[in-house]
């Protein structure tokens, strides 16, 4: 028998996944996997469990793959914790002996049990959770953690993590696939998260396999992922390069509220015409449904035009139009040809299409059909509105010019920290006498220094710890969790002094600045553009809200203007206080000034 020749041989090949920590970039562990032999039919694990059950070897297949991918680990010396899948009934039906086999292999490769994690995949979990319940706590008391793993994909899903209260919960990847552009899954999963901050779980996101959806659930606050996109499970498990480069800003992922917004949320339901009706009919219509502004000749559920209120009205306002054609099809006057889109048309597509069919299409609006039956209408100015409001929504979450994390994800990555109880520093920095400099050299130019200040920004947080994001015109926002902060401030400052002349005029450089008029009409000096950097010593307990960082931050930035302004230079002022402090200049160069806590 091929499975008894497998086991009994250790013909197994172990596989890693890496468990990615959003907070600081590293692997916060590894799933351990087994293949069977790549020339068995048994390659496949799904194919090997089968035969291991069909041939009653379960219990033996499944320990020994904990055993061999255990070995594997500890032979290759991995930081985090290792993740096993153990099949529930398995550990009911034959408790304690899982648990003692377990013991033995972790003593015999040396791997403390509080590094393991046991996964419960749900739909394995028994009928009986009371037994279950029974045997857990015996797992625990050795020391290893229990994660319930695909969640979401059977009917019991809440109630087994409320029963069986596991350290970690992974969200089936069903949940995760396409986050971006579905509105119910990202509500999902955001209840999700709200109910493991309150039961103390750990989410682990599953089948993260493009950008957008690691930048969402990054967003969200879940604090670790599994996926192809992170990671393949490997024999010698790594992080993928473009994993590391998207953690590089230290901001959360673009999520641009609205999503993939479809035609069917303009919908206008309206009542229809057939080709049979007259103009007269179509006439009492609009009358009697003033809010229209077309309507739809559908023959057989198929939309065969579009009559516009306008036209119409026109046209029987003219001299004996009603007498001569009162009676006649409506067809006469609608558009035999109209934009005509599906429910699921993105409203981003739906745009483009209006705009490629000509001003008409913006005032007769369009037909909404579902498979091509007749659903109702659409306006061009409710699609306006649409977009505008997208825009303006995408806008706070990210900065059009720099493609940084805009106000929404900063206030809830700030309030994310504060709930976790953790420890940071916000900087809040701004370009100093820069609106003089617009006046003087036009905004491209200006666009070109807020350009040269998200560039210094990016290389001077710590890829993984720190937060960048841009509040917008020239303010930016950094959240510091690297030890190092300071001397990476005094580092930015430098980069800043260094690179901006290449922005300037040689006059102006010689002369440190240049005349302009100010707003009250005097022609007065004004110094170069410099970077201004107020910090505050962020701690939980001395902060409720997102808001309150975000305003003493804001006072510590105040501060480093005003110190900007008495010496020359760029400035950087960390205020340890709630309050402020006065102001002690350190260096000729750059400002530096430190309020000590009271």
């Amino acid at each position: 028998m091929e499975l008894a020749s497998i086991l009994r041989h250790r013909r197994l090949q172990p596989l890693l996944q890496p468990i990615l920590d959003l907070e600081d970039a590293g692997a916060h562990g590894y799933e351990g996997l087994i293949r069977g032999p790549s020339d068995s039919v048994l390659h496949s694990p799904f194919a090997l469990l089968r035969a291991a059950d069909q041939a009653g070897l379960r219990l033996e297949t499944e320990l020994l793959c904990i055993d061999i991918i255990v070995a594997d680990f500890a032979r290759q010396g991995l930081a985090g914790r290792l993740f096993l899948n153990l099949s529930p009934r398995l550990m009911v039906d034959h408790h304690p002996l899982p648990l003692e086999r377990l013991q033995a292999t972790l003593r015999a490769h040396s791997v403390a049990p509080e590094r393991i994690v046991i996964e419960l995949t749900e739909d394995a979990v028994p009928a009986e959770s009371a037994a279950l319940l029974d045997v857990l706590p015996d797992y625990r008391g050795l020391g290893l953690h229990i994660a319930l793993d695909d969640l979401g994909e059977g009917y019991s899903s809440l109630r087994r993590w409320s029963e069986l209260r596991p350290h970690y919960v992974k969200i089936d990847k069903h949940f995760v696939s396409g986050i971006n552009q579905d509105p119910v899954k990202l509500q999902f999963v955001r209840s999700l998260q709200q109910i493991a901050v309150n039961s103390g779980a750990r989410l682990i996101a599953e089948g993260v396999e493009t950008r957008a959806e690691l930048g969402l659930m990054r967003e969200l606050g879940i604090r670790f992922a599994q996926g192809y996109f992170i990671g393949r499970p490997m024999a010698t498990p790594g992080v993928s390069l473009e994993v590391l480069e998207a953690m590089k800003t230290g901001g959360r992922g673009q999520v641009v509220a609205g999503f993939n917004v479809q035609a069917d949320k303009l919908l206008i339901e309206a009542p229809v015409l057939r080709a049979s009706d007259s103009n007269e009919t179509a006439l009492d219509l609009f009358k009697s449904h003033a809010h229209l502004h077309a309507l739809a000749v559908v023959e057989s559920a198929r939309p065969i035009g579009l009559v516009n209120r306008y036209t119409l009205i026109d046209h029987f306002s003219r001299v004996f139009v009603r007498e001569l054609h009162g009676r006649r099809s409506c067809t006469q006057f609608m558009d035999p040809a109209p934009l005509v889109v599906d429910r699921a048309t993105p409203v981003e597509e739906l745009s483009k299409l209006v705009v490629h069919k000509g001003k008409a299409t913006f005032t007769d609006g369009f037909v909404i059909t579902d498979d091509g039956a007749y659903l109702g209408i659409g306006s061009g100015f409710d699609l306006m509105q649409v977009i505008m409001q997208l825009q303006i929504t995408a806008a706070r979450y990210s900065n059009p010019l720099t493609q940084l994390p805009g106000n929404v994800p900063i206030n809830n990555h700030i309030q994310r920290l504060l709930d976790e109880g953790l420890r940071f520093r916000a900087a809040y920095c701004d370009i100093d006498n820069f609106k003089p400099f617009n006046d003087i050299y036009g905004y491209d130019r200006g666009d070109e220094v807020i350009l040269l200040v998200s560039e210094v920004l990016r290389e001077g947080v710590e890829a993984g710890r720190d937060f960048l994001g841009h509040i917008g015109g020239d303010d930016f926002f950094i959240l510091f969790r690297s030890d190092d902060w300071e001397d990476r401030c005094m580092a930015i400052l430098a980069r800043f002094q260094a690179r901006c002349a290449r922005l300037y005029e040689a006059g102006h450089v010689i002369e440190g600045g240049y005349y302009s008029e100010d707003r009250a009409g005097h022609t007065v000096f004004h110094p170069l553009p410099t970077l201004s950097i107020g910090i505050v010593d962020a701690e939980a307990a001395a902060y409720r809200s997102h808001h309150e960082v975000a305003a003493t931050a804001a006072v510590a930035k105040k501060q480093a203007k005003k110190q900007a302004k008495k010496k020359p230079g760029n400035s950087l002022f960390v205020e340890r206080r709630r309050a402020p402090a006065p102001v002690t200049n350190l260096s000729p160069s750059v400002n530096s000034a430190v309020t000590q806590p009271s």
